[in-house]
């Protein structure tokens, strides 16, 4: 029987910040420990580094050691890979366990050496109450970090835990590989989409990632709303959150993330109040990501590392969100400082061709939530001001492009397989919403390739920073497309280094192409 959960009252979240969501479900549910006594529902609940002693949703410096029998057969499940700071040398490797077990940890190796070194794992437990009359769940995330690897190489790894070796003869059916970052400039390609959920549609574009022609890619970026435990993404009792939904995900997406590093933004449906005030108390457990932001502790989705002749930025944009404002400038600022100076380190670094920034809400769309103007605000200037080259965003569940931009006005037009040099005529913006949660659709015709038309005048809208919906009217929205879509970005280096952009539907037929070329 499944004991009535609790939650926000609509009309009060409306108005609450997550910090103020957080503290009344953690006021709700000390209330009702009173009333249910310490052999009642509530008792032994906590989020690892999140008690009544310490900083809500920390984790603790120290692995956490999960008491009592080791079980064999507790099989590791949602596996997935993750970059350090440095991809040539480091890789993170999390997954799940249905039981505690004892001293989990990483067997790996070179394809060639087979699986020689073992890394000890941590534990963070999540656990979570009867949420909006949903049952309580107790979830096993565990992590390694495995550093000083050589760049450019194929491992081979394996997760044990005491009673179970990845080494052994029968257990060869558990190991998966990956490759390291490779030690300059080299041809490769990655992958994006936004707004997965779970489901056949989430699992087709998933898919679509692992059957690339020329195989998997070299990572995938997730431009936030990952998995939608937390239904309507404000906050409201309505929403059913349900962390089981993390299960069925982690479990969807292992084929290819246990493979593929899987770098995640943060969106509004990854706001969960219950674990933090900052709504990452649960994201904290469940990812680990490079951590080299202005304060991974601060805000876990923003971070940078460097592939090759791309660097990549991942940004919180629920911090700059006037649509949705729950945590809206919970960083005070030092997200956009952090982002200004990172921005100037990469576009000086050596070897550095292309800067890439990724984040969930849409600087520029005319789909259904339209355009953040706390993004246009934020962190659009800082873009123009660093010549950054391709911006990929989520939140509306359908894939747009814009013409080049600077300064928000169209530069340089870029029909299907056109090319732009982004230091001449300003960032490309993607919208890549289509990665399998419902979708949505467009006032304008859709004009993607093999429908192309000349240039529409689109009414659209920017949210303003009171909440507002401003009317624009735009010609920047040069190809639309209202079906289950990826990324797929090409980086060739040379004397004329270019990205070569393509997006794909679901049965892989192409619906956009361009180019993005430096120094033409």
């Amino acid at each position: 029987m499944e004991t009535p959960g609790f939650g926000i009252p609509p009309r009060l979240a409306r108005s609450m910040s997550m910090a103020e969501q957080h503290e009344y479900l953690r006021r709700a549910l000390s209330r009702r420990r009173v009333v249910t006594g310490a052999g009642g529902l509530a008792g032994g609940l906590f989020l690892a580094g999140c008690g009544d002693g310490g900083g809500p949703g920390r984790m603790d410096d120290s692995p956490a050691r999960s008491a009592g029998p080791a079980p064999s057969g507790a099989a590791a499940f949602g596996r997935h890979l993750a970059f350090g700071a440095d991809p040539r040398s480091q890789m993170r490797v999390g997954w799940q366990l249905p039981l505690p077990v004892r001293r989990p940890y990483v067997r790996f190796g070179t394809q060639d050496g087979g699986l020689g070194e073992r890394v000890e794992a941590e534990i963070r437990p999540l656990k979570t109450p009867a949420l909006s009359g949903l049952p309580a769940v107790e979830q096993h995330y565990v992590h390694a970090a495995l550093d000083g690897l050589a760049p450019g190489t194929a491992y081979v790894y394996g997760l044990g835990h005491d009673g179970f070796d990845p080494a052994s003869p029968d257990a060869a059916g558990h190991l998966a590989t990956f490759r390291t970052a490779p030690a300059g400039p080299r041809r490769f390609v990655f992958t994006a989409f936004g707004d997965q959920g779970t489901g056949s549609a989430a699992r087709a574009v998933t898919r679509g990632i692992r059957d690339l022609p020329g195989g998997p890619p070299a990572f995938h970026l997730h431009a936030g709303d990952i998995c939608y435990a937390e239904d309507s993404g404000r906050g409201l009792e309505s929403d059913r959150y349900d962390a089981r939904v993390w299960d069925r995900f982690l479990r969807q997406i292992d084929p290819v993330s246990s493979r593929v590093p899987w770098m995640p933004a943060m969106g509004n449906h990854d706001m969960e109040a219950w674990y933090s005030p900052d709504g990452y108390g649960g994201q904290r457990a469940r990812w680990t990501l490079p951590g080299n932001g202005f304060d991974p502790r601060e805000a876990p989705g923003a971070y940078s590392f460097v592939y090759g002749n791309v660097a990549v930025v991942a940004l919180d944009a629920n911090d700059v969100s006037y649509e949705i404002p729950a945590n809206l400038g919970y960083t005070d600022g030092a997200q956009a400082r952090w982002l200004d100076r990172r921005l100037g380190e990469l576009r000086g670094a050596p070897g550095v061709d292309f800067v890439v920034v990724f984040f969930h809400h849409c600087a520029y769309s005319t789909s259904t939530h339209a355009s953040d103007g706390g993004v246009r605000r934020h962190f659009t200037p800082l873009f123009d001001r660093h010549r950054v080259d391709l911006v990929i965003n989520g939140h509306n569940h359908v894939y747009e492009r814009t013409d080049a931009l600077r300064a928000g006005a169209l530069t340089r037009p870029l029909p299907t397989g056109g090319s732009a040099d982004p230091a001449r005529d300003g960032a490309v913006y993607v919208t890549a919403g289509g990665g399998g949660r419902k979708l949505y659709d467009f006032t304008a015709p859709d004009s993607y390739e093999g429908r192309r038309r000349d240039r529409d005048v689109v009414h659209t809208f920017v949210w303003t920073r009171d909440g507002r919906k401003a009317p624009e009217d735009v010609e920047w929205s040069r190809v639309r497309y209202t079906g289950y879509s990826f990324l797929a970005v090409e980086s060739r280096p040379g004397t004329s280094p270019a990205l070569r952009v393509a997006a794909y539907a679901e049965d892989g037929t192409r619906i956009d192409r361009f180019e993005l070329v430096r120094g033409r």
